[in-house]
């Protein structure tokens, strides 16, 4: 069977083989082989070795591949060479980039900038002789440069590791299309941008905090008042004993009092709440969105969903005091492509209402182009969960609001939503109840909800009973307040599922519930790209290999727009591009299985494609991913490294032949 002939395979209802459950009484029933549970069963002529592929700790798909401590639960069949166990992540992963033995001065980048070198020619540690610097470099890649072919300019200028396509050797000047470059910059630019004197003032403790201080003050205000209300429940007597304060022991002038200043507190606890009508109004129902993916979710990769068919994208997670310290790795997080704006979201980790606050007052007064502002309350990694943050805020309800509502506060015109799980503890769901307190206490626009605790990460499917069962509660919560004067402007919450969806039929399975507005997807969207189109067209798609390489192109293609395309921009582009194949790689094609769809959780032997090309696609070996890497970005390099997250992609070839 050739791949054009599965282009567009049909459910195997349609074809006429009945699923087990519909199989008729008299029919002999299958008993099935326990073995193979959580396996994708492949047609045997493709079918190269019989062993299971280890399973995978997903955890990278929602947190961090660089800041997490490592993983858990790995595969059962978790061994490779020499019986080591393959399974969980690599821990302390060490991430190097390639450095040029010669180093061109920054002022001598692009000659026609006039830029001067702060420490003259002398002193400067790098080379102020271009003739040298371009006999020391390596070969140039093949092909046109991609910045050059997209904006008509290339600011790595002889740091192009494409040099030659915008280069006139004879003149010995670098080649500019300004027409094109003028016309680029309505078309194709990166949002959000904070400048260097906006950095500087962030470093030195110089941005002048104005709302957020308000609400720090008012936050501190309700903290000093609870201290108060718990001291005032004991009273000391003249041996010095604390006894239980009652309204027999406590003066009226002291009740009153009281009273008083709880009611001032909960006034002033009331007006950190924006109302709806001076948010931006945001609208998920029905539209297809990506989760926040830490490390894969950088913006190349959310730019080439954007032309897959994504409305809705959001950031990495930024931690909020990075943030507040204008450190350059975390403002380097909430920039977009102009193609994400509008439906792009900033997403924010934090155990602390004044980190929040703060985090919140600057991205909204810098960020422009920003749809809304996430809240991370999610995330399973114990680095974070220790701190409080990320799914730790789910066991402390009270400070989670806070956040809440100091973000909300704080943000200006971008209105405030939030991603949670189940809960913390398996058979302990806790967000029915978390939603309600959301719905009567903040001004969320918008719920998304993970169908698992964090206890239980990936060991089992997503709930989306309980997913619906939220949604219906959140619902019921907000009719109930409908006659609520002071929420009479506020906009009807949106309520997104999150959880497993693999397929169309897994999506719209999910918003046949009138409770669920949407679907998040996470995993997904990483194996296979193309989902939303799937969605779209609502049928399975079976992408030939040609067509996935196309993706990476032009995955590799937007990293180096992005990064840059001199040595250091390359490597960094190269590193991304393995990231994205760590879970690119999963894809199994419909074609060469023996039933479909198969399930995020399921795994399959050996397999090779039906050409060279779709079994280099499927390996999971990473050098096999910098083989492909090097079709878009040249050779790697003999200083190049990169260690995979799973331990289970870290085998030598030899260790499955």
């Amino acid at each position: 069977m050739s791949e054009e002939e599965v282009k567009r395979p049909a459910s195997p209802v349609a074809n006429g083989s009945e699923p087990d459950q519909k199989r008729t009484k008299t029919e002999e029933p299958k008993v099935e082989d326990p073995r193979s549970k959580g396996i994708a069963h492949i047609k045997k002529e493709f079918i190269v070795d019989s062993r299971q592929i280890a399973a995978i700790d997903d955890d990278s798909a929602e947190a961090s591949t660089d800041r997490n401590t490592g993983g858990e639960n790995g595969g059962e069949n978790g061994k490779g060479k020499k019986g080591k166990r393959t399974r969980g992540q690599n821990k302390n992963r060490e991430i190097k980039q390639n450095q040029e033995e010669v180093r061109l001065c920054q002022s001598l980048v692009d000659p026609d900038l006039d830029k001067v070198c702060k420490f003259g020619a002398e002193n400067c540690r790098n080379s102020h002789d271009i003739d040298s610097y371009l006999q020391s470099k390596g070969p140039d890649i093949q092909g046109v440069c991609p910045v050059f072919n997209a904006i008509g300019y290339c600011p790595a200028g002889f740091k192009c590791r494409f040099l030659h396509s915008h280069y006139d050797e004879e003149n010995k000047i670098l080649i500019k299309d300004l027409v094109k470059f003028e016309d680029s910059k309505d078309k194709n630019y990166e949002v959000n941008k904070i400048t260097n004197d906006e950095k500087l003032s962030l470093i030195k403790k110089k941005f002048i905090f104005t709302s957020s201080t308000e609400a720090i003050k008012i936050i501190d205000s309700i903290q000093d008042g609870n201290k108060k209300r718990d001291l005032a429940k004991k009273k000391t007597n003249n041996e010095g004993e604390e006894t239980e304060v009652t309204p027999e022991t406590t003066t009226e002038t002291e009740q009153t009092t009281a009273q008083e200043q709880t009611k001032e507190n909960i006034n002033d606890y009331v007006e950190t709440r924006f109302f709806a009508g001076e948010k931006k109004k945001i609208d998920l129902v029905g539209k297809k969105i990506l989760s926040p993916l830490t490390t894969v979710g950088n913006l190349p990769y959310r730019r080439l969903m954007k032309t897959l068919g994504c409305d809705v994208t959001y950031s990495e997670m930024a931690l909020t005091l990075p943030l507040i310290q204008g450190t350059n790795s975390e403002w380097a997080l909430p920039k977009a492509h102009n193609t994400e704006y509008p439906g792009f979201g900033v997403q924010i980790a934090t155990a602390k209402p004044w980190q929040a606050a703060k985090a919140s007052e600057i991205i909204g007064k810098l960020c422009p182009s920003v749809s809304e502002l996430n809240l991370n309350s999610g995330c399973p990694i114990d680095l974070l969960y220790r701190q409080g943050s990320g799914s730790g805020l789910l066991d402390q309800p009270a400070k989670f609001l806070r956040i809440l509502n100091s973000m909300n506060y704080c943000s200006g015109e971008i209105p405030t939503t939030v991603k949670i799980r189940m809960g913390t503890k398996d058979n302990h769901p806790i967000a029915h109840n978390l939603v309600k307190r959301i719905v009567k206490e903040t001004q969320t626009a918008a719920v998304t909800l993970h169908g698992r605790s964090r206890q239980q990460r990936y060991t089992r499917e997503a709930n989306w009973d309980y997913i619906g069962e939220v949604g219906k509660v959140l619902r019921k919560t907000e009719q109930e307040l409908e006659d609520d004067k002071d929420r009479k402007d506020f906009q009807r919450i949106n309520f997104v599922g999150n959880g497993d969806c693999f397929n169309f039929d897994d999506w719209y399975k999910a918003v046949e519930n009138p409770y669920i507005d949407s679907v998040m997807i996470a995993r997904g969207a990483l194996i296979k790209p193309w989902i939303f189109e799937e969605i779209e067209s609502q049928q399975y798609l079976d992408k030939s290999a040609t067509e996935r390489l196309e993706i990476i192109q032009k995955y590799a293609q937007f990293a180096m727009e992005h990064w840059g395309t001199d040595e250091y921009g390359i490597a960094l582009s190269r590193r991304f591009l393995c990231e994205f194949l760590s879970f690119f790689h999963r894809y199994i094609p419909y074609g060469i299985l023996e039933k479909y769809p198969v399930k995020l959780n399921e795994r399959p032997e050996f397999w090779k494609g039906r050409n060279e090309l779709e079994t280099l696609l499927g390996s999971n070996d990473y050098k096999d991913w910098i083989k492909i890497s090097e079709m878009f970005l040249g050779p790697a390099g003999e200083n190049f490294n990169f260690t995979p997250k799973h331990k289970s992609s870290s085998y030598e070839k030899s260790a499955t032949n």
